[in-house]
């Protein structure tokens, strides 16, 4: 009777008592001898060899390190097999997690030109008018809502929740007035 064993060799190669080297020791030499061919090669060549496993062409202004990078990945992901079950659906899970949260952001803001908006502050009303390229107030023209709503409480604010066009969603905070703003 005849008994196996497999070993591993100071070079990390996996053998077994006949002294073959078993299928992912041969699997990982076959990389490393792939890999370094693959390091003289030119820049064109690296990106054919991309789109031959990725079957897409490589992004465009990919450095010579990154698309090594990506082969060498597509190389092992084939030899030695991709993620596993679990972590794909983690992955997976994640990426809707993320585009949930892309659902829940605000549309943007659009006024119609001759729109006036009225906002009290410190006890001075301050309206703002519209314009197509901009906003007027005190008579002088700004770019942005939120340069109009500096110049008023001479603190950063967005303008758009300034004014009361998004609804606010940060903690509380209390103001210098004693009044409660959003941050």
């Amino acid at each position: 009777m005849t008994t196996f064993a497999v070993t591993e060799s100071k070079s990390g190669a996996f053998v077994d008592m006949d002294g073959a080297v078993t299928d992912m020791a041969k699997s990982s030499i076959d990389i490393a001898e792939r890999l370094a061919q693959l390091s003289a090669s030119t820049i064109f060549e690296l990106r054919g060899e991309w789109r031959r496993l990725h079957r897409a062409p490589p992004p465009m202004r990919l450095s010579r390190d990154l698309l090594m990078r990506g082969i060498t990945y597509k190389l092992q992901e084939r030899s030695l097999g991709g993620l596993s079950k679990s972590m794909m659906r983690k992955l997976e899970r994640l990426n809707l997690d993320s585009e949930a949260s892309d659902v829940q952001k605000p549309p943007p803001i659009s006024l119609k030109t001759g729109t006036r908006l009225v906002r009290e502050w410190r006890g001075v009303t301050h309206t703002v008018l519209v314009h197509a390229d901009g906003f007027e107030w005190n008579g002088r023209r700004h770019r942005s809502l939120t340069i109009v709503a500096r110049e008023i409480t001479g603190a950063h604010w967005s303008g758009p929740r300034f004014f009361g066009l998004r609804k606010c969603t940060g903690r509380s905070v209390e103001s210098a007035e004693g009044e409660h703003a959003e941050a």
